[in-house]
């Protein structure tokens, strides 16, 4: 840390380039055949310097021994099969191509006894004998089916990530697999994109605090070790920042968002020591990431000096002629893996064309010599040239998957992921009493959509669903009846009339309804986060009934459902909650256990709301409540969310009390302790997140109305009393400069503590002595924090 004046404080030129010579040249070009000159580019590409990599003696003696053909072979991915039908295109044919050193990679594998053989023809029949890596999408689980992404960190537990992904591993190392394209740390705050699903949602602090702790579930301490298996941090880059949240677009942000909002997470995972990274399909300003060398080569593996390995997206570096940065695929492979992308994920261009591009330019084969060496180096790290086989243990996979504890953690963090958005006069939980319970909807009954997205092997047979939850949790004396109604994606709704008829017929009706799997997901951007059609025409025919009706809401992302807020008795966010969703529902509803999930996205009040954070900067004008004056706001619609960053409800009644400093200034190299009380008041127990937020109240450069810097979610019996201390340092509180350099001056900080990002309880203030420097996002560096 370099303490500054503020006199010292300048502007530079920007730390990273977004424009490269090929690009332009191809760009220039009329709509067409391109011309030779473009097509041959990559014998004329001037390509950045390759700075060997470091690896070890026995790495540098396989790439001595390599011929160009076998290294490009290391760099190339092949499909094994598809996500539905693993294993499929293992022929004969895939085995000689192992055989021939052809191939590095298979991904769409799985199965501890299939596998060995075709590990033991690489590791026995090439003349290398270099071992395979093994890889699949285990992104909430492996056969054991937990709750999808984006509701895992509704939890705001890191503990439950790290759980989650403890388990996935375990799973699937045993089941041949040695690498997994997972986590996804995109930031993302327009719930259009689809994938939003798949990530923690719109904030830098809570995304970074989750991708540490899945990178630290999936790899344990050693790689070597058991139950573990390679991360791979994506999408590298800004791939949650889509223009008009659609799926793969160019991201129009500013040098300074990059590196505070949508990098911090890819650091702390980093800072936790993930083993691989996957490059983003799209571009920042017009330079797509898998050509970027000065993101991956400058500051990936530059500036924060990571040295592990980097593959492409499915197809992304021959996309990058659609791009318009290549004019052939010999020219996207040189761009890519002069870049630093190591491993070609299912574009085969660097078996195709590589070997091409390197007899045409031979400054690029240093460039394919480093990324082999960062491909051996992996399959190193994994134990791999040591013991091949420890992946293939058929005992150890059948004992492993979906164990009792397995089964048993799903269903518990199923229930710490379920957000209460609504519960007007305590609706939930129901009492346990004999009534007549009506279930509405068909989601009660989807097991598939329970899966979500990327659900590795996981089988709807085995998933539990919501309508036999309920049934088999509902209290002694209750009735259940069930009635479909309406699905989310059919123009069907002969069906509601018998909901309705059911409806009347009840005590209390739960009307599970929203979007299904197929919803959201990549490539699933939608244009409105309306509730489907069929969905809203059932809700409004289910209200007019006139019985106390709890929404059970399904989906993978935020919705827009102003006329459920008006007119729902409760509403549960319960997202797509994997294997054990009806179980961890019915206790929800039953008050078995308590619901104590956060936001980790705001709902809009409307589509045309979005994009939206909390985050933002204040304006010239801030946003007024009146809207009569003129200020930063929409004249239809109040200044707040429907539901805000940080938002959830639980069955206790807490209140937070007796802010304290423990110093009014905070000194460089020191640090200040910020604590509050949190005490139950109410007859239940109940959970409740204590959220700090920090606001930098004047600055050379506008600074967000307010960031997240701690958080600790607490159960609280009732009339109990627990107090959370966070403890902050310097670095927490710099902001990315216009020089490029990480910094703050020294002033008032306000300090405020709440149950939301609209919610907040405790507010006070320090002052920061002096103006420092910092290498680090701040938004990666985890509070510490502690109760009692």
């Amino acid at each position: 840390m370099k303490i500054i004046r503020p006199a010292a404080l300048s502007a530079s030129l920007s730390i990273i380039a977004l424009t490269i010579a090929s690009a332009a040249s191809a760009q220039d070009q009329d709509p067409g055949p391109l011309p030779s000159h473009v097509t041959n580019a990559a014998s004329s590409m001037d390509l950045p310097e390759a700075v060997p990599t470091k690896a070890s003696p026995r790495v540098e003696n396989l790439l001595r021994q390599m011929t160009l053909e076998e290294k490009v072979g290391q760099l190339t991915q092949a499909a094994g099969g598809r996500s539905k039908t693993l294993n499929s295109k293992l022929t004969l044919e895939e085995l000689d191509r192992v055989r021939a050193g052809k191939a590095g990679s298979y991904l769409h594998v799985a199965g501890a006894e299939p596998l060995r053989e075709l590990q033991r023809v690489a590791v026995e029949e090439s003349r290398l004998k270099i071992p395979l890596l093994f890889a699949m999408d285990v992104v909430h689980g492996y056969r054991t089916i937990f709750p999808v992404p984006i509701a895992i960190a509704a939890s705001w537990e890191p503990e439950a990530w790290e759980q989650t992904a403890r388990i996935s591993a375990v799973e699937a190392s045993n089941s041949g697999l040695h690498w997994t394209f997972a986590p996804m740390v995109d930031i993302a705050r327009d719930p259009r994109w689809g994938r939003v699903v798949e990530g923690a949602g719109e904030d830098a602090y809570l995304g970074s605090i989750m991708a540490a702790a899945q990178v630290r579930g999936y790899q344990g301490t050693s790689l070597k070790g058991s139950g573990t298996m390679m991360a791979t941090t994506k999408h590298f880059g800004a791939y949650g920042a889509p223009l008009g949240g659609r799926d793969y677009g160019t991201a129009e942000i500013s040098e300074r968002a990059l590196h505070e909002i949508y990098l911090p997470p890819f650091y702390a995972a980093m800072k936790a020591g993930t083993g691989s990274y996957m490059t983003a399909f799209n571009d920042v300003g017009g330079q797509p990431t898998t050509g970027n060398a000065e993101l991956i080569n400058g500051t990936l593996r530059g500036q924060w000096g990571f040295d592990g390995m980097l593959v492409s997206d499915w197809n992304a570096i021959a996309e990058l002629i659609n791009h318009g940065v290549a004019g052939s695929r010999a020219d996207a492979g040189a761009l890519a893996v002069s870049a630093g992308v190591d491993m070609d994920m299912m574009s085969l261009v660097y078996s195709d064309d590589l070997t091409k591009a390197a007899a045409a330019n031979p400054d690029l084969v240093a460039h394919i010599d480093n990324a082999v060496r960062n491909v051996l180096t992996a399959k190193e790290r994994l134990g791999l040239f040591d013991d091949p086989m420890a992946y293939h243990n058929v005992v150890a996979e059948a004992e492993s998957i979906r164990s009792a504890a397995h089964i048993e953690a799903a269903r518990d963090i199923a229930e710490r992921s379920m957000v209460l958005l609504k519960n007007s006069n305590n609706a939930l939980p129901l009492a346990a009493k004999a009534q007549k319970i009506a279930v509405i909807g068909a989601m009660a009954i989807d097991t598939q959509s329970q899966l979500g997205s990327w659900r590795a092997r996981g089988d709807k047979a085995e998933v539990v669903s919501i309508l036999e939850g309920i049934t088999q949790g509902a209290p002694d004396g209750a009735s259940v009846t069930f009635t479909a109604g309406a699905a989310p994606q059919s123009h069907d709704e002969t069906g509601i009339a018998a909901a309705v008829t059911a409806a009347m017929d009840s005590d209390v009706v739960l009307l599970v309804i929203g979007e299904d799997y197929d919803l959201s997901g990549e490539a699933r951007s939608r244009s409105s986060l309306d509730l489907p059609p069929s969905q809203l025409a059932l809700a409004k025919a289910v209200f007019a009934a006139g019985k106390p009706v709890m929404v059970l809401l399904t989906g993978g992302r935020p919705l827009a459902i102003p006329e459920l807020d008006e007119q729902a008795d409760a509403i549960l966010m319960t997202w797509l909650l994997g294997n054990e969703a009806g179980p961890a529902v019915a206790n929800i509803v039953f008050g078995k256990t308590a619901p104590g999930g956060k936001l980790p996205i705001a709902f809009p009040r409307t589509t045309g709301a979005v994009p939206y954070s909390y985050g933002e900067y204040p304006a010239g004008r801030p946003a007024h409540p009146d809207p009569i004056k003129d200020s930063n706001r929409f004249k239809d619609l109040p200044i707040t969310q429907l539901y805000p960053f940080g938002h959830g409800l639980s069955y206790g009644d807490v209140t937070m009390t007796d802010l304290g400093l423990s110093s009014p200034t905070l000194q460089p190299g020191g640090n200040i302790e910020i604590s509050v009380k949190l005490t139950n008041r109410g007859p239940q127990a109940g959970y409740e997140t204590a959220q700090l937020y920090l606001r930098d109240v004047v600055s050379r450069q506008a600074q967000p109305k307010m960031t997240l810097r701690g958080f600790k979610r607490v159960m609280l019996q009732p009339g109990e009393s627990r107090t959370v201390t966070f403890t902050l340092t310097p670095d927490q509180l710099t902001y990315y400069g216009s020089d490029g350099k990480w910094r703050t001056e020294g002033g008032r900080f306000d300090v405020m503590i709440g149950a939301s990002a609209e919610d907040i309880r405790q507010r006070g203030s320090f002052t920061l002595s002096v103006g420092l420097e910092s290498d680090i996002p701040a938004a990666a560096l985890a509070t510490e924090t502690a109760v009692r």
